[in-house]
């Protein structure tokens, strides 16, 4: 099965080789209901990688699998973000690395009272109407809105 596609970044030549018979999968529902969403989560694993999972070694078994842990954690904390509230913005597709680096990475103002934690970022800061939006979606979906 081929897939011929020319985007504007260029062209995009695909090619699946599979032993999976013919008469159980037309070749377009084999690629968009298999292998794309194995891709995509072929990339999410990537995307671990990111956040320090590659350097998982420790002298200790333990040490090692702490820190494969965190790096899941971490995983977990960006995607859902991105799924959850970043959906309808230039994020929507983003890599964990660059919602780190445009969204988490700011330098702000915190402020604490006793009941509240105020965060002031500059009026200069890039990607303020995704960073608001995502706050207000994830305000909403955790019923703190």
């Amino acid at each position: 099965m081929g897939k011929a596609e020319h985007t504007a970044q260029g062209s995009n030549p695909r090619f699946v080789v599979t032993s999976l018979k013919t008469s159980a999968w037309k070749a377009r529902a084999l690629y968009e209901t298999l292998y794309c969403p194995r891709g995509e989560c072929e990339n999410r694993i990537g995307e671990q990688f990111e956040l320090f999972a590659d350097r998982a070694f420790r002298e200790t078994m333990a040490g090692s699998q702490l820190r494969l842990m965190f790096s899941g954690f971490a995983n977990v904390l960006v995607d859902t973000p991105r799924r959850l509230a970043l959906k309808y913005t230039q994020f929507a597709d983003a890599a964990v690395h660059t919602i780190r680096l445009k969204l988490l990475k700011l330098g702000a103002q915190v402020r604490t009272s006793v009941r509240r934690i105020h965060f002031a970022i500059a009026s200069s800061c890039p990607n303020q109407i995704e960073f608001e939006m995502a706050h207000l979606d994830l305000r909403l979906a955790f019923g703190s809105g």
